[in-house]
Order: structure tokens, then sequence, then C-alpha cells
């Protein structure tokens, strides 16, 4: 069994480890997490320290890979950019907990996660670093790009195509053969019923525009809009 270490030690970080656990794929060394006490116990396993101990780290516990656990669309993608320099070779995993339902042809790329009760149904294609929450829905034929992402109980009809960094908030739902851009953020609760452009806010039933969003503009709740001062983030849920 790989021994590997986790991105951060949230809320999210901690479904994650639950995710891990009951997979049994992989053996847990501990969290990586910048706001967080090196060696504080976070669900039975110390913090490690920061991203930038990750070489050292590696060598001493024999790490053969990991998980970005940041729920964060925008916040993951950078965080794995950080983690590419800092260690060029980094591996990472995917994740799915053994209550999800994977169709038949259905794929999914590296450093994906796919939580409890969620159903990707045939012939779906999910990039790297996707996200899929408790209990949502990825229908036919769906086409996740990388860093995208579903909240809980998102529900979607087949042929989505879902563009980079964008994401369905909590319980929304998207009819059949619908394209959503890059960057675009739908609210939760909306129902989608015709395709969506990029770099929007977009809400309601049906979900209408509701602003133009820049990138990596906060969208959950309790992320502060610091996008420019990347090294000073906390780890999102």
């Amino acid at each position: 069994m790989q021994n590997i270490i986790i991105f951060g030690a949230s809320g999210h970080g901690s479904v994650v480890l639950d995710c891990i656990e009951k997979e049994g794929k992989y053996k847990v060394i501990g969290f990586i997490d910048s706001f967080k006490k090196k060696g504080a116990i976070i669900n039975g396993y110390p913090i490690l320290g920061t991203e930038f101990d990750l070489p050292f780290l590696i060598d001493k516990y024999n790490i053969r890979g990991g998980i970005v656990a940041i729920g964060d669309n925008w916040i993951r993608s950078s965080m794995v950019d950080r983690i590419n320099k800092i260690s060029p070779n980094f591996s990472y995993v995917s994740v799915v907990h053994p209550s999800a339902e994977v169709g038949k042809g259905a794929q999914y790329g590296v450093g994906t996660v796919i939580m409890p009760g969620v159903i990707v149904n045939a012939n779906s294609v999910i990039g790297n670093f996707c996200l899929l929450n408790t209990n949502s829905s990825l229908g036919h034929d769906g086409f996740m790009q990388d860093f995208s992402s579903l909240a809980p109980k998102t529900c979607t009809g087949g042929n989505l195509i879902l563009g980079k960094y964008s994401a369905l908030c909590l319980g929304a739902n998207v009819i059949d053969s619908i394209t959503i851009g890059e960057h675009t953020v739908v609210g939760a609760g909306s129902l989608v019923v015709g395709n969506l452009e990029s770099n929007i806010l977009a809400f309601g039933s049906p979900a209408k525009k509701i602003k133009v969003r820049n990138i990596g503009e906060p969208y959950m709740s309790g992320r502060k809009n610091k996008l420019d001062v990347i090294p000073l983030y906390k780890w999102e849920q």
C-alpha cells in the first residue's frame, strides 16, 4: 500500500480522508497545511508541515503521491501549480468512495475526488483535479473539464460539458445537452435550461446571468477575496 499525503486539513480534507480510508488503496501519512500548527492531530493524523517541506517529507516518509483536498476550484489549481514547482515529479492520486457508482465506460483523471453517493453515468469523462461532492450525479456522456466541480446533490442530464474551473453549487440541476463555459458558477438551487457563457455567475430557475466573474473570484462561503496573496490564503472547504 503506497504512502500518500493530503494537502489541506480543513473539513473538506477530513471528508477526503474518509474517502481514502474507506477505499483502502492508500496509506495516509498525514496532512500538509500552511495554517495549522505542525504536529497538531486532525482525525488521528498529524500536520506534517507546509508544502515547502514536501521534498524532505517525500524522502523521510517514502511518500509516493498525494491529493489536494481544497474545495475551491481556482485555489486547488493554484496549489497544484505550487506543488509542481516545488516537486516537479510529484504524483497525484484519485479517490473514489466505495458507495459511489461509476458507470460503464466512464473515465476520470488524476487528482479527482468522487465522494459518497455520487453517480457517474455511462461514458462520462471527468478531467484532472475535479471534485464530485456527496450525492451529486453526472449524466451519461458528460464531460467535466479539469478543475471543475459538482456540489452536493447537484444533478445533470446527459451530454453536459462543464468548462474548466466552473462550479455547480449546492442542489443545482442541469437539463440534457447543456454547455457551460470556463470559470462560470451556477448558484445553489438553480435550474439550467440553456447554455451558459464563460466567466459569469448564473442563478435562478431558469438560471440567468447575474454578473461577470473575475477569474478566481470567491464563490464559497467563508473564503476571503485575497487572490493576489496566494502565499497567505487559508485552506478552503
